[in-house]
């Protein structure tokens, strides 16, 4: 459709700004002088307006404004007697020419990507459209440009004024680092100490009750699921759900308002962002940094047939990845993929991880599908603008920067790719873990063959060197680069891991066909947990009923993974919860589960309480011993002074492990020593039974002094007295499917 044609449907308003932009290349709407200084990139567009209102109110009256441009790409102005938390939106005119990409509208208002704040709600109708729909909102085809406001019917962006100075945060070293995955509605929607008014917001978050509990864990970062503004999809509204996980965002520079409390709703969105930065301030003053999971690979408009809320209303054609017939490309799995090929994609990017980690105080990141930002026309390329704007810019290069390293479109997995400063979501590890401590114990227990050979685990508890120490990434990538982990958000819980064969997503109305239904998982012989048949409360660690037998055997596989994470080099990452072995039914694929599904539940149990205290010393000795924790890659020679390897491995018999036992599957009892005398440390060595038979084992000569046993995944306990010492060369016995620690004196040989 022609300009002049749209033009007469909504002619652009005659008055223009009353000035350029002190700075047009400043992005967004801030305050200047006695207004509003407004810039907005539309390379395509033919006339963009700022539109005004006066109240938040949906039918408010509406003042526009014609900006000048474009200069660049850009579009900008300066409008007088305009002040902090007024409301705002844009419209834009251009061709209408879909095959294109083209979809100007001017009829719907779209939010600035650069809006500090934003008040009032999508509402999933016609008019949200740039197209013509439906009664049940499909397109119509051909594509026709439908002719009714929007601005009744979406949100708006609010002008924001000046700022309190957030606390620094800790700058807490990579090596001393233990990450809490969590999410601000469900950490604290049921956490006894915080006020109702409190809980399941960012105030909550930051109550003294919560921050108590996070340090006596041993938390040092907070990692968020998304708090970015967010939409849920259509189909989740039909249903009567919505995106829990908030993996759909509407605001790139807006927090979620529906995670504020109440009071700060009533007061407006400014406030809603105060509450936000206050709580960063107050995780800061205890110690804890804040890492935010960023969704920069696609938008909550979804697909070509989607709404046009922000993007896609002021450059569709620029914002997003197309192909030749003007449809989305869909690296994502969502409908949609940001074009990070573009320079202002990358710039719009950049822009919001500045203001969430200068101006909001956020100490990093852990990048949503990050394989999209490194995609130039098509493929990942390591050497992507991106990755290198990251590592040259002043305000990001000493953040923790994170990846979640795959995506759905080519080649897509690219776990140790990354360069620096990117650390990555290690899925090797956490199958590999899984798989050795899990479903090789499901497969013996069924008769069947014991999985991969122990290479693979003592390459992971080593640091993942054959993945991020070698090839040809620019720069040394060390041991904290892989976040090793085997829970996240997206999967089984941990009490689900060891208590179900089978996802049970059924409570997601799709039939349970959603999920993965590779969890390398094992219910111990009983499909679902204990509490489900009503009794888990009257069960004991030391009865000897086959049912307190199934929890043994459970809570012995959990500590197993959390013992094998904590030992290891790299970055520990946990999902919250975890340290109580929390379960979400089987449900593996919890994002549109808002309900105590997927809000932490603290009513504990007798053996709950005992396994949070067995994660809690986990914590505590990896904290307490850099032996636990090495930063570099440790090669297996002596270093200078030292009687032993750095790290050296042993079999059952004690001897050193030849090479046809590290690839022979059945040899799944072995030992692993780290001398403590690079760190000032004691020695550490881990000895672990991968069968489920009992075995005896011969202690590994080290240095030939005696090691003191601090830890049994198989001892209900914890906090039990400690055993005696063992010498070198003794025989310990250890339990079926269990890890023994023990710490030697490394001063003398």
């Amino acid at each position: 459709m022609s300009r002049r044609v749209i033009d007469d449907f909504f002619r652009p308003s005659s008055p223009y700004v009353h000035d350029g932009a002190a700075d047009p290349t400043r992005l967004g709407v801030h305050l200047e002088g006695n207004g509003v200084d407004i810039a907005v990139v539309a390379p395509n567009a033919s006339a963009v307006e700022i539109c005004f209102f006066t109240s938040a109110e949906p039918t408010a009256p509406e003042t526009r404004y014609r900006l000048l441009g474009p200069v660049d790409g850009i579009w900008h102005g300066h409008v007088s007697g305009v002040l902090a938390g007024t409301y705002y939106g844009l419209r834009t005119w251009g061709a209408w020419n879909p095959e294109r990409g083209h979809v100007f509208n001017p009829y719907k208002l779209a939010l600035d990507p650069y809006a500090r704040a934003i008040s009032g709600n999508v509402q999933l109708c016609s008019q949200t459209y740039a197209h013509k729909t439906d009664d049940q909102l499909y397109p119509l085809h051909p594509f026709e440009l439908d002719p009714t406001n929007s601005a009744p019917y979406t949100v708006r962006g609010v002008v924001t004024g000046k700022e309190f100075d957030v606390a620094p945060g800790p700058a807490t070293p990579w090596e001393s680092t233990v990450i809490y995955e969590a999410h601000v509605k469900g950490l604290t929607k049921q956490l006894p100490g915080v006020p109702e008014e409190l809980r399941g917001t960012y105030a909550g978050l930051a109550h003294p009750a919560t921050i108590a509990y996070l340090k006596d864990l041993g938390i040092t970062a907070v990692e968020l699921l998304p708090v970015h503004a967010k939409l849920s999809e259509a189909f989740l509204n039909e249903r009567g759900l919505s995106n829990y996980w908030g993996y759909s965002t509407l605001s790139y520079f807006a927090p979620e308002p529906s995670y504020a409390t109440k009071n700060a709703r009533m007061l407006g969105p400014m406030a809603v962002l105060d509450e936000f930065r206050g709580m960063v301030s107050i995780l800061h003053q205890n110690g804890i940094e804040l890492l935010l999971d960023v969704v920069y690979n696609h938008t909550c408009e979804g697909g070509g047939d989607g709404q046009a809320l922000s993007w896609r209303a002021l450059d569709n054609a620029m914002y997003y990845r197309l192909d030749s017939q003007g449809g989305n490309i869909d690296y994502s799995g969502c409908g949609n993929t940001l074009d990070t090929a573009h320079p202002r994609v990358i710039q719009m990017i950049m822009d919001s991880l500045r203001y969430w980690a200068g101006d909001v105080g956020v100490d990093g990141f852990r990048f949503d599908l990050g394989v999209t930002c490194g995609r130039g026309k098509e493929h990942f390329t390591r050497f992507h603008p991106f990755f290198q704007a990251c590592l040259d810019d002043p305000v990001l290069r000493n953040k923790k920067m994170i990846a979640e390293p795959w995506d759905v479109g080519p080649d897509g997995w690219r776990t140790s790719d990354f360069p620096l400063p990117f650390s990555t979501w290690n899925d090797r590890y956490r199958d590999t873990v899984r798989g050795f401590w899990i479903a090789d114990g499901r497969a013996q227990s069924r008769g069947e063959s014991r999985g991969a050979p122990p290479f693979e685990l003592a390459s992971r508890l080593s640091g993942s060197q054959d993945m991020y120490g070698v090839g040809d990434v620019p720069a040394v990538r060390p041991p904290r680069c892989s976040i090793n982990f085997v829970t996240a958000h997206d999967g089984f819980t941990l009490g689900d891991l060891v208590s179900f064969d089978h996802k049970h997503n059924e409570e997601n109305l799709e039939n349970n066909r959603d999920g993965s239904p590779n969890n390398l998982s094992w219910n111990h012989g009983s499909e679902g947990r204990a509490f489900q048949l009503g009794i888990e409360k009257e069960l004991a660690l030391d009865g000897d009923s086959p049912l307190a037998e199934l929890l043994n055997a459970r809570v012995r596989s959990a500590l197993n993974l959390f013992t094998t994470i904590f030992i290891s080099a790299g970055t520990p990452m946990i999902l919250a919860g975890d340290e109580f072995a929390r379960t979400q039914g089987g449900n593996n694929n919890a994002y549109c589960q808002d309900n105590e599904t997927t809000w932490l539940n603290w009513e504990l149990v007798d053996w709950q309480k005992d396994f949070y205290v067995a994660v809690r010393k986990l914590i505590a000795l990896r904290r307490e011993h850099p032996v636990f924790r090495p930063k570099n890659y440790l090669s297996g020679q002596r270093h200078p002074g030292d009687s032993i390897p750095d790290l050296s491995w042993y079999n059952q018999v004690g001897l050193l492990m030849g090479d046809r036992a590290w690839h022979d599957p059945a040899s799944r009892v072995f030992q692993m020593l780290r001398s403590g005398r690079p760190y000032g440390d004691q020695d550490l060595l881990a000895v672990f039974n991968g069968t489920l038979d009992p075995k005896h084992v011969r202690l590994a000569p080290g240095r030939g002094t005696a090691y003191q046993e601090i830890w049994d995944s198989a001892v209900s306990e914890p906090e039990a007295e400690a055993p005696p010492f063992n010498l070198a060369g003794d025989d310990v016995f250890l339990e079926p499917l269990s890890i023994k620690l023990f710490l030697a004196d490394s001063s003398g040989d």
